[in-house]
Formats: structure tokens, sequence, C-alpha cells
């Protein structure tokens, strides 16, 4: 006997109903794109797994307060709230000071946890931050797109739903963005490599 595969819309009125699996289902369904998305974009495991559950709280909870009206986007609707949970976790955390020493350098970027040399590290990191300065430089519909692709791994039919945007006009923007990138890492001298 076939089983029949549910929409999300068709869980999520399940669970509104009282269905308890219904929602164990889209968790489910859903859960390795969302965590996977969370941990590229905070590089640790035990935050992403908080931000993960944290993610499906604030969903159960806009579900039964009956403000869910996303028809049929269900999987965009959570990645917002993941990606929007990623974006407050990194302002708190520029708010939060860290350890530092006397010369103002936070001590946790000289700490080695694995056989990695410390220069490759520094490297990445500066590399990284370079980098996120240039996005951050872009205008924001390529920025916007640049992040949802890259950083939550969003595929470009995703990225459309998201920003209510036709999918060729995505494209383009990170065309342009990609075009842009490239320019000013020429301007400032930086190498991938």
């Amino acid at each position: 006997m076939r089983t029949q595969i549910l929409s999300d819309q068709e869980l999520v009125n399940q669970y509104l109903a009282g269905s308890e699996i219904a929602l164990e289902k889209l968790i489910h369904r859903h859960k390795d794109k969302i965590y996977t998305s969370i941990y590229c974009t905070v590089k640790d495991q035990y935050l992403a797994e908080d931000l993960f559950q944290e993610t499906f709280i604030k969903a159960i909870d806009t579900l039964r307060a009956g403000k869910y009206n996303e028809e049929g986007k269900f999987a965009p609707w959570v990645m917002r709230i993941a990606y929007n949970l990623c974006i407050d976790h990194f302002r708190k955390l520029k708010r939060t000071p860290g350890v530092v020493t006397s010369a103002g350098d936070d001590i946790f970027k000289y700490m080695k946890f694995d056989d990695t040399p410390l220069e490759e590290y520094q490297a990445v990191e500066k590399f990284e931050t370079k980098l996120k300065d240039l996005i951050e430089k872009l205008p924001d519909d390529q920025k916007e797109v640049v992040i949802l692709r890259h950083f939550f791994n969003f595929s470009f039919r995703e990225v459309a739903e998201y920003t209510n945007s036709p999918l060729n006009t995505c494209l383009g923007r990170m065309r342009y963005a990609l075009i842009n990138l490239r320019k000013m890492m020429e301007e400032q001298k930086i190498a991938l490599r």
C-alpha cells in the first residue's frame, strides 16, 4: 500500500488540528537543510543546535498563535526565522565584549584546537573578514542574494520565493554581485590564495 506524501501546508493544517506527528514530519523533512544552513553561518555545532531548536520553537509559537500565513511556503518561512536568529546572534555578539589582552586582541584567536597551523587559521580568518566586509558594501538586493545563496544554501528558486522576485532577477543580482566582488577584490588586491 502506497503512503500518501502530504505537502507542508497539509502537515501544518494537521498540526493546527492537533496532530503532533504532523509537526514531527515537518521538522524531520526540513531539519538537514535548516541545520546545515545555520551551521554554515555560525560555524559552531553547539550554537547551531541551539539556534535550530530556537528556530522551531519560534515557528511552533507562531503556528499556535495563529499568525502563520505563508501558505505553501513553510520551508522558506522557517529558513527566514533561522536567518533572522543568526543575524540576532551576531548582533548580540558584537555588543558582547570578548576576553582581550592588554594590547586589545581577543585571546581566542591565538588558541589552537587541532593540528592546523595557527597561520592557516589566521589567513582564513583574515580572508573571511575581508570578504564579509566586501559583501557588506554590495547594494542591498545583491547582498541579500549572496547571503541567502552562499551562507544559507538557498537554491535560486528559494531565493526568488523568499525575496518575492523573479528567478531571472535573482540570477542577475548574483551575477552583478560576483562582478562587483571581483572588482573590489582587484582594487584592494585581495587574493584567494
